[in-house]
């Protein structure tokens, strides 16, 4: 196992993407296999240490950042195992935790076979999607990562390492579960009691359903409930063939119009991603791309699966869709191969590099959104958060899952006068998609930036719900303290 102590060795720990600062850790711990990452658990409070879990650095909520605790860095937990089908339709591969996503993709392509969450940070560990439920644009149709997981391997805060596979520990008829371990013994507790939202996208908060499956309750819990190891995830066919198109829009009518006859699957659509970028959004986008046409209103980017036999039938009916939205169909951005759908994502993923670009030139940071709504109210969150930013007179994009009704809104700050604006507008948006049924973060998770907003969501007695699973399994409070349980609710049961 590698210790670094030295402050330039442990300074990239300190910091993702979420611009969270200040952090501090005494080391950092590199292990180099299972058992050392348990007995780092075993050891802890005895040692009087508590850990947090550190991925690769790609997270946007400070959830890998340490104040004062010691580091557990997944880095060398890296080995993806080989493609094992089990069945016509289904496949599935290991990757240890600290697998890369793209490694864990390339083998299945290379086998035939294709992992279907799509997180825009593909250098992110496999460890990390599983703990964040991380999802992207093709969760339009694939669901997040939860959906993929069949067994996970956990190191739990007393050292004891279990294998979960789906089916095996179900919450009983009282919601409970019951787990037999060598060094915690006996382990039983009832599922968080708290209602989720309605949102077909949600990552803020331990998972809960009746007859739910213990691996539902690791994935997405942020690290809080235990270390995962590896997992076991499922593949499906690769798609034969894959059709991308970017649509211009002149009016919002028409936009909206657009997605939800696309949901709808008019013309006989089937979307596998439906992505919005509004206006502004297109501003920033033109300085790379000048060919964007002018006055457009916003812009709507698809994908489908199809084969060779129906890849014209696919085209015409999208065609079709666009003209009778008004959108012209001529000026579209269409790609069929390879080489076109690696440059419509490459201008997806071109904006958050623009307006990093522009806010290198500002004094603040952005202020930014992670929310969706039950997927009824995709058009009135557009609504919200446009009206509210145009009010403020702020300069603002917005951006994303459309077809999941989450959208990211970017307020960008160009002093300190309008960060403390745009962050008292974000408290008010908050409360206010909430009250629409909405969910505080669909896709980011929560970790240490918002986990003061997560008891608006679920209120005091939901926060303390998940306070009573994680004392469960970690009775010493070992792991992520400070990450989706603000700490004030450990401290006040002391």
């Amino acid at each position: 196992m590698i210790d670094k102590q030295d402050p330039a060795a442990v300074q990239g720990f300190l910091e993702d993407t979420s611009n969270l600062k200040h952090g501090w850790t005494p080391g950092v711990f590199l292990p180099e296999n299972e058992e050392e990452v348990a007995a780092l658990l075993r050891e802890a409070h005895a040692a009087g240490r508590s850990y947090t879990i550190a991925g690769n650095g790609t997270g946007t909520t400070g959830g890998r950042i340490p104040f004062g605790d010691h580091v557990i860095a997944m880095h060398r937990l890296d080995r993806v195992g080989e493609v094992v089908p089990v069945g016509d339709d289904t496949a599935t591969i290991r990757a240890q935790a600290g697998a890369e996503l793209h490694e864990v993709q390339a083998r299945a392509a290379a086998a035939g076979w294709f992992y279907p969450p799509d997180p825009t940070e593909r250098s992110c560990f496999i460890g990390s999607t599983v703990a964040n439920n991380s999802s992207g644009s093709r969760s339009y149709r694939y669901g997040a990562t939860r959906r993929h997981v069949r067994s996970i391997r956990v190191a739990l805060p007393q050292g004891d390492i279990v294998e979960l596979v789906r089916g095996r520990h179900v919450a009983d008829a009282d919601g409970r579960f019951t787990l037999e371990l060598p060094l915690a013994g006996k382990l039983s507790f009832e599922r968080p009691d708290y209602v989720m939202p309605s949102t077909s996208k949600h990552n803020a908060g331990y998972f809960s359903a009746p007859g739910m499956d213990l691996v539902d309750l690791f994935i997405g819990s942020e690290g809080t409930l235990g270390v995962i190891l590896d997992a076991e995830l499922k593949l499906i066919p690769a798609p034969e063939r894959v059709f991308a198109c970017l649509s211009w829009f002149m009016d919002e009518e028409g936009l909206f119009g657009f997605v939800d006859r696309a949901r709808a699957g008019a013309s006989g659509v089937a979307p596998r991603a439906i992505e919005l970028f509004d206006s502004r959004a297109l501003e920033f986008l033109r300085q790379a791309y000048p060919s964007i046409p002018q006055g457009t209103a916003g812009a709507v980017y698809i994908e489908e699966e199809t084969t060779e036999p129906a890849e014209e039938g696919c085209l015409e009916a999208w065609m079709s869709l666009m003209e009778a939205c008004g959108s012209p169909s001529g000026l579209s951005w269409a790609a069929v191969d390879a080489d076109g759908m690696a440059r419509l994502r490459e201008f997806r993923h071109k904006l958050p590099v623009l307006v990093n670009e522009w806010l290198s030139r500002q004094s603040e940071s952005k202020v930014s959104t992670d929310m969706a709504v039950p997927d009824a109210e995709a058009r009135q969150l557009y609504e919200l958060y446009r009206d509210a930013c145009l009010a403020e007179g702020f300069t603002f994009i917005i951006f994303g899952h459309i077809g999941n009704a989450h959208l990211h809104l970017n307020i960008l700050p160009r002093d300190r006068a309008e960060f403390d604006r745009a962050k008292a507008l974000y408290r008010k948006l908050v409360s206010q998609v909430l009250s629409m049924g909405g969910t505080l973060s669909a896709e980011h998770g929560i970790g240490k930036l918002k986990s003061e907003y997560l008891v608006q969501m679920y209120g005091e007695r939901g926060i303390r719900e998940m306070v009573r699973v994680k004392k469960a399994l970690d009775p010493y409070l070992v792991l992520n303290i400070g990450n989706l349980i603000p700490k004030s609710f450990y401290e006040s049961e002391t």
